[in-house]
């Protein structure tokens, strides 16, 4: 005969379950509480004053820390998200972010950090949104990068970054969103991005780079899903070739402001979601296809800065596009 539990000891064990199950009774990851502590330390008063206490993930009557998300695993709660933007940061990237390994969204946006990113960010590897843009960080992207596997959007325009763009950044199989633009990265874009199966958007504009076109795209069935590709105001040379077309999903090709020559192939006016197309200040030459004219969803089309035949005209009223790294957030 099975044995009942008295009431008393039932209510006891009931106590006793919610209290294990309660996330506010859990404590907080050591490694996650000795991280962020080190992190408050080394980033200032702006953030300081509101970090009250010691326990990041908020401790009895003490919030969490301003910026920080924290989850449950088991009988612990770790740090997921550290989003600490816009509030004038000052001094190096803080080396012991790289301890938080549940991150998943790390975003030190809109600062004025400085060095180098520590090669120890390949150690974050559930991070899934690295946001780094308009900071004043430096020196090469560490081939380390390359081993966050679950890595969506990374945004690293507007700072100092130079050297080449490493190539590891095609070991990220998982990769979306990648902004680059408004740097000192040099020498050719590699190729081996192409073979990225989810990227959409890639912005290297406003570097140093060189190369044609038709050394990025040589792989076959190269950027399957890419809708927004900008190359402007670089060092390209050489045509557009007319397998670009083959880039069926493009939405916005951004060619502005760099020393590409040759005319411009038909076959792009078939490309089915093209919508802004921007070719000015090239040397490109020759009559530009009817094709252009009557595609349905061309909306814009510079052309100004070229040596285009006589008649050659533009697409739309030429506003200037502004496309806000927010706008691909998830």
């Amino acid at each position: 005969m099975a044995r009942r539990l008295s009431l008393p000891a039932f209510c006891v064990f009931i106590i006793c379950f919610s209290m294990l199950n309660d996330p506010v009774l859990c404590k907080t990851l050591k490694r996650d509480v000795k991280a962020l502590n080190e992190i408050k330390a080394s980033l200032g008063w702006r953030v300081v004053y509101s970090w009250v206490g010691d326990d990041p993930c908020g401790d009895g009557d003490l919030p969490p820390w301003s910026g920080v998300t924290c989850s449950t695993q088991g009988d612990y709660r770790v740090v997921t998200k550290l989003e600490v933007y816009a509030v004038s940061i000052v001094g190096p990237f803080p080396t012991a972010v790289t301890n938080l390994l549940d991150l998943t969204r790390l975003d030190f946006h809109n600062n004025k950090l400085t060095g180098p990113i520590p090669p120890q960010i390949g150690r974050l590897k559930r991070l899934q949104i690295l946001n780094l843009r308009w900071n004043k960080l430096q020196d090469v992207i560490p081939p380390e990068i390359g081993e966050l596997k679950s890595l969506t959007h990374l945004y690293l325009s507007f700072n100092n970054f130079k050297g080449e763009i490493p190539r590891e950044l095609a070991s990220l199989p998982e990769l979306r969103y990648l902004h680059l633009q408004e740097n000192r990265f040099i020498g050719r874009i590699p190729p081996e991005l192409g073979t990225l199966q989810h990227l959409r958007h890639l912005d290297v504009g406003k570097n140093h780079l060189v190369g044609t076109i038709r050394e990025l795209i040589r792989i076959d069935g190269c950027f399957p899903s890419l809708r927004n590709l900008y190359l402007n105001d670089n060092y390209f040379t050489g045509g557009v070739p007319a397998q670009l077309a083959n880039l069926t999903n493009l939405e916005i090709l951004y060619l502005s402001h760099n020393k590409m020559s040759g005319i411009i192939p038909a076959e792009l006016a078939r490309i089915p979601r093209l919508t802004y197309l921007f070719l000015d200040y090239n040397q490109f030459s020759g009559r530009i296809s009817d094709g252009f004219y009557k595609h349905p969803l061309l909306k814009e089309m510079f052309i100004e800065g070229n040596a285009f035949r006589q008649g050659v005209k533009p697409i739309g009223f030429h506003k200037v596009l502004e496309v806000s790294d927010a706008d691909f957030l998830v």
